[in-house]
């Protein structure tokens, strides 16, 4: 019985998150700064090759900087592509660029991956 309700709780949770997970899609923000849905600055990785269809962000790199991943039948918008990640799952893109967001970043208006190392940069539209 134990394990049935934490195989249940496990899948609910999965599906949760992943309607949250599939549900963002870039747009100009108040301080002219790209942010997603819920607010939060979107960020630009300077391994990745605009127009290459990847992400070069995996592994480690994707929990740091989460993807900001596509509804599977999501479609492009001016600006705004889709490439397709290595587990398959879909991610937006900025003029080819994959975009993700900073772990670190916890509520609307910060911004503290912008020049990360260098190479992580904030998208001022």
């Amino acid at each position: 019985m134990k394990t049935r309700l934490i195989s249940t709780l496990a899948v609910s949770l999965i599906a949760l998150v992943s309607t949250f997970a599939h549900a963002d899609m870039a747009v100009k923000g108040p301080a002219g700064l790209m942010v997603n849905n819920a607010g939060l600055t979107v960020y630009t990785f300077d391994k990745d090759v605009a127009g290459s269809g990847k992400s070069s962000c995996n592994g480690p790199c994707i929990t740091l900087w989460p993807a900001v991943m596509a509804a599977a039948d999501a479609k492009p918008v001016g600006d705004m592509t889709i490439v397709t990640r290595d587990d398959g799952g879909k991610q937006w893109a900025y003029k080819g660029k994959p975009l993700y967001l900073y772990s670190a970043d916890a509520k609307p208006g910060d911004k503290l991956g912008d020049n990360f190392k260098d190479v992580w940069h904030v998208i001022k539209p």
